[in-house]
């Protein structure tokens, strides 16, 4: 069993600020971005919360620096570090964590990935179908986790309401319109529509 499961996150890469200085923390995502300064590498580590750029220099750790080497983009990461304070010209007011950058003494590769379809960040410009082809990849971009995470709290709230007004939900099967994807449809025949069918996904 890897050690990285015994490893628990302490922050979310979008949490941390200029408060945070000094401390250490653990922190997991994708890779963004990889640049390699002359021999000081800085990678983007992104999760649904935001971004963190993560440093690896010779000096903190070797081990970690040869492997951060190998980084490519969306490989998927777990990083101890201390938060440090960006040195003077590399603040980025962009980024609600530009003013600080971890740097780290312990990198794991949780998992590498394959050179992406497309360009992450350059979603708009992307075809619809080879998004869709991709669904996975399209999950990761934050315009539309930022919409499922709306529609889960929106829901929430109502479910929360009605809670407190003792009402109980109760899930019952729902016939609608087919879709072409997921697992095969249970088919209802229409008894006014001859021919066409509802479907119990």
């Amino acid at each position: 069993m890897n050690k990285i499961m015994e490893w628990t996150r302490t922050h979310y890469c979008g949490d941390l600020r200029i408060e945070n200085v000094d401390q250490e923390v653990v922190l997991m995502g994708w890779c963004q971005t990889r640049r390699d300064h002359g021999g000081v590498i800085f990678v983007d580590l992104r999760d649904y919360t935001g971004i963190s750029q993560i440093v690896f220099k010779m000096e903190i750790s070797e081990t970690s620096h040869v492997l951060a080497d190998s980084i490519r983009g969306e490989f998927v990461l777990a990083v101890k570090g201390k938060v440090a304070h960006r040195i003077e010209g590399n603040v980025n007011p962009k980024l609600p964590t530009g003013e600080i950058e971890i740097l780290v003494e312990t990198l794991e590769i949780l998992n590498k990935s394959e050179t992406p379809p497309y360009v992450l960040e350059n979603r708009e410009n992307v075809d619809e179908k080879l998004r869709l082809t991709y669904r996975f990849l399209d999950l990761r971009d934050s315009t539309l986790q930022n919409n499922l995470m709306l529609r889960s709290q929106s829901l929430q709230i109502v479910r929360n309401y009605f809670t407190s007004q003792r009402f109980f939900e109760i899930e019952t099967p729902i016939l609608t319109k087919s879709t072409p994807e997921g697992a095969r449809d249970y088919l209802v025949p229409s008894r006014v529509n001859p021919g066409l069918f509802f479907a119990l996904p």
